[in-house]
């Protein structure tokens, strides 16, 4: 049945897609008007979904057109789901109020195609990932990744230069591929079992070769979709050339997107057919992700490339979880703390990947450049924004009181716990390995400059503003301790991983 607060998962995923088509009626200057209205509405409708989770504890769900499945198609919001809109709507809060100074269109300003195309695409990434996060059926979830596709991959683009041209067309190359694959999954699901809803496959699914192969090929495809190595190709290149906000869509947002749904697969569609080894070998690419992507960022002379190989090696820690929680599940332990853990690394990723992104383009505004070998004078120049790139780091490296301390210590606790010592060691060489880089950036920045430099162009205040808040948000995600760490199982299936 629809639930109370139901009606609010509807206007989560609609209000930022009217958002676009007002933005595109409307024009340029005012696009960037209804992208700001919007913002502020979808925070009061995400807080407004998440107080009628906690109010009724239980999740929060829509049938669409009064049909329950399998009949009909059913929006549901859970804890993870709730969790992830909120996360999700305070970053896009924050890149917006950022993009003003690079997208905006003040009175007395010409219009300009990339203003009108940026807030169009933004609203569209926040309406995809929405639909992502509450939708309660396979294919469903499909449709959502297919706009948030087709969101992403023209805001690598947006100066329309031959270089980023081609970095689009190699993102959406490997988003087609995964999508190709994910879809193949779903119609081997569709047949075996009659059904696409996530609660009713969860009943239904069994053991068998079939099934074995829907996991395999929907799972490739997200993973592609991610960007985890060696699937990564795309990632780098994406951020090469786009503006500062687009990387941060792109790298703390659009990724989770996928990330997320394999999430749902793992927990709800398929736990009683991943295996031991498969767990494995996923996270085994996660670890690889983790060394690889470090190692690069360290040899990387551009602030910003260094920023995308980073990304790459957090994409690595998403996938420890998995392993984890199949482990838990194996010994008859509580796999919620794994799965805490999990979804704590990629919220403090979020808001810290984002502020880094965005600082990276303020350094650039105002050094005319972002070699990391010449940094001199950026902390003077921009002390706020030094300060939000430090806490970003600290997140990422995984030091307390940051959400990133927070999420490892939880998987490094189940790693001990399920005899998984492996990954927790891992975890903390990608932590020393990330410190080095991040220190280094920091101590060239705060380099005193030249005598006599000035910089190339002053940046607004409300910017900077925008980058310290998104980082003290995932430097600050370490008190979420002091909550009931179960909320995120709120709404869940009574049969989740491992729960005793």
């Amino acid at each position: 049945m629809t639930t109370p607060g139901g009606w609010l998962l509807v206007l989560a995923v609609m209000v930022p897609f009217v958002a676009v088509m007002a933005g595109l009626l409307l024009g340029g200057r005012n696009a960037e008007r209804v992208a700001m209205l919007t913002v502020g509405a979808g925070l009061l409708i995400v807080l407004g979904i998440a107080r009628s989770l906690l109010a009724s504890q239980e999740a929060v769900v829509y049938l669409l057109g009064g049909w329950a499945p399998p009949l009909g198609v059913a929006l549901r919001a859970d804890g993870l789901a709730v969790v992830m809109l909120v996360a999700v709507s305070v970053v896009i809060a924050g890149i917006a109020i950022y993009a003003r100074a690079d997208f905006g269109t003040p009175n007395g300003v010409r219009e300009t195609r990339a203003s009108l195309t940026f807030w169009s695409l933004l609203m569209a990434v926040w309406g995809a990932l929405n639909l992502v996060f509450v939708s309660g059926d396979v294919f469903t979830l499909y449709v959502a990744l297919e706009l948030l596709t087709f969101a992403g991959v023209p805001l690598v683009c947006l100066d329309g230069r031959g270089e980023t041209l081609r970095a689009a067309l190699r993102y959406l190359v490997f988003a087609l591929l995964g999508s190709m694959l994910y879809l193949l999954g779903v119609f081997l699901l569709y047949g075996a079992y009659g059904t696409l809803d996530i609660a009713l496959l969860g009943e239904r699914v069994g053991t068998g070769p079939l099934t074995a192969a829907a996991a395999a090929l929907m799972t490739a495809g997200l993973l592609a979709k991610t960007a985890l190595f060696p699937l990564h190709l795309w990632l780098p290149p994406a951020h090469a050339g786009a503006p500062a906000a687009a990387s941060a869509v792109l790298s703390a947002l659009v990724i989770k997107g996928s990330w997320f749904l394999a999430v749902r697969l793992w927990l709800d569609v398929f736990p009683t057919v991943i295996t031991w080894p498969s767990a494995q070998w996923l996270a085994a690419l996660g670890v690889a992700a983790i060394v690889v992507g470090n190692v690069v960022a360290l040899r990387q002379v551009r602030l910003k490339l260094l920023i995308a190989y980073s990304t790459v090696a957090q994409i690595g820690y998403l996938f420890l979880m998995f392993p984890l929680a199949a482990g838990a599940r194996a010994a008859h332990l509580d796999a919620s703390g794994a799965v805490t853990g999990g979804m704590l690394q990629a919220i403090s990723h979020a808001s810290a990947k984002a502020a880094m992104f965005m600082a990276a383009g303020l350094i650039y505004t105002t050094l005319g450049h972002d070699r990391v070998a010449d940094l001199r004078g950026a902390g003077r120049a921009l002390p706020a924004t030094m300060l939000a790139f430090a806490l970003a780091g600290a997140s990422l490296i995984g030091l307390p009181p940051s959400g990133g301390f927070l999420a490892k210590w939880l998987l490094v606790s189940a790693s001990l716990a399920t005899a998984q010592w492996w990954w927790g060691l891992a975890m903390l060489v990608g932590g020393l390995l990330t410190s080095v880089y991040v220190f280094i950036v920091v101590m060239r920045a705060m380099a005193p400059a030249d005598v006599g430099w000035t910089p190339k162009r002053v940046v607004p205040g409300y910017q900077q503003g925008a980058v310290l808040g998104l980082a003290l948000c995932s430097f600050l995600l370490g008190a979420a301790a002091l909550f009931p760490l179960d909320l995120l199982q709120v709404g869940r299936p009574a049969v989740a991983w491992g729960a005793p």
